[in-house]
């Protein structure tokens, strides 16, 4: 079926096909990369008119914009795969300095050729592109005072009744500053990136509004959830986030942005819909203060988990009232990040009044 029907690729809102292959790794010499048998030697070529092409007094020239991090995957090794692209596609590739943002230019002889060349540079950078930890996210903060303060006393409770269960202490809990909701993640590698995310959060405000009817949206938090099939082998625990109202507008909201982001190549999909849910414990605290939880993109090293007995914890505190307040800002913010308020960072916001 992998040939068949091949992966599709979201590249600046163009849609690629990608052939199953495998993939080597990279072994990083001297800041220098190569490759073998990568996306690059098998993507299909893509009609003229969906790249910028330029007519030229010597032939075509096309200008792509890649984050100056990701140079060195079109580099390769001693140069391999930029002169492998060249050689194939009989074109010029060049690039700036390594560390300085621009533009990544491709020329040739004939039009085919350079639209060739862009395209495969296009896949083989979304291949490294999605290797790339996360660095912002989309979030509804859920450290409202009273929220935060039913924080502290859940985990107080909780480490008075359940502390000899095997893997819990207070190493794993949430900052109580940095509650909140993820709507998905992004991987933004420059200030430009930053931007053009942060224009798309405020082009998806009136919707947001729309939604809302232009009023804050009280939310209710109470509850905790697990999300494997063993609660004895628990790495991270949710506390449940729903509408007051008990309509589905907090889902419309979240489900509103994700197809907003990933229709414009900003976000990976990664289910069909947004799971509602705070993070308040989760293991990856104990090694790492700042760390989210990110259990979805295979990033995580199981050796680098240690899980906790969730058992007595669901049981004693499974209804738990954490407390209520009016949701109204959704924030872009950057991970590992502290504001003056202890929430993270905001590279941009919207409202819902």
């Amino acid at each position: 079926m992998d040939v068949l029907r091949p992966a599709l690729i979201n590249i600046n809102g163009r849609i690629y096909r990608k052939n199953a292959i495998q993939e080597e790794d990279y072994e990083e010499e001297e800041e220098d990369y190569s490759y073998s048998q990568t996306a690059v030697e098998q993507c299909l070529d893509e009609p003229c008119d969906t790249h910028n092409i330029e007519q030229t007094e010597n032939g075509f020239r096309c200008a792509i914009d890649v984050p100056s991090v990701l140079y060195k995957y079109i580099i390769g090794k001693k140069g391999e795969t930029r002169k492998r692209l060249e050689s194939e596609t009989k074109t010029s590739i060049s690039l700036p300095k390594q560390g300085v943002e621009g533009e990544i230019v491709v020329t040739g002889a004939q039009q085919a050729a350079v639209v060739s060349a862009v395209t495969r540079i296009e896949v083989l950078i979304d291949s490294f592109r999605r290797k790339q930890p996360f660095t912002h996210f989309l979030s509804l903060a859920l450290n409202h005072p009273q929220v935060r303060e039913g924080f502290v006393r859940f985990s107080e409770e909780l480490l008075e009744r359940c502390r000899q269960d095997t893997g819990v202490d207070g190493s794993i809990f949430q900052n109580p500053a940095k509650l909140h909701l993820t709507i998905g993640t992004l991987v933004l590698l420059n200030e430009q990136e930053v931007t053009r995310a942060n224009e798309l959060l405020q082009q998806c405000q009136e919707t947001i509004r729309d939604i809302t009817e232009g009023k804050a949206l009280p939310v209710e938090v109470r509850g905790i959830e697990y999300m494997n099939d063993d609660p004895s082998m628990v790495d991270v625990l949710y506390a449940k986030v729903s509408a007051k109202d008990e309509s589905k507008k907090l889902q419309q909201i979240a489900d509103r942005l994700v197809e907003c982001f990933v229709s414009a190549g900003l976000m990976e999909r990664e289910w069909d819909r947004v799971k509602i849910h705070g993070t308040v414990m989760n293991t990856l605290f104990r090694k790492d203060p700042s760390a989210e939880a990110k259990r979805t993109q295979g990033k995580l090293n199981g050796k680098d988990r240690e899980a906790f007995d969730a058992r007595n914890i669901l049981k004693e505190f499974g209804e738990f009232y954490f407390g209520e307040f009016d949701l109204n800002c959704v924030h872009l913010s950057q991970r590992f990040s502290t504001d003056c308020t202890g929430y993270y960072s905001s590279a941009g916001q919207i409202t819902f009044t």
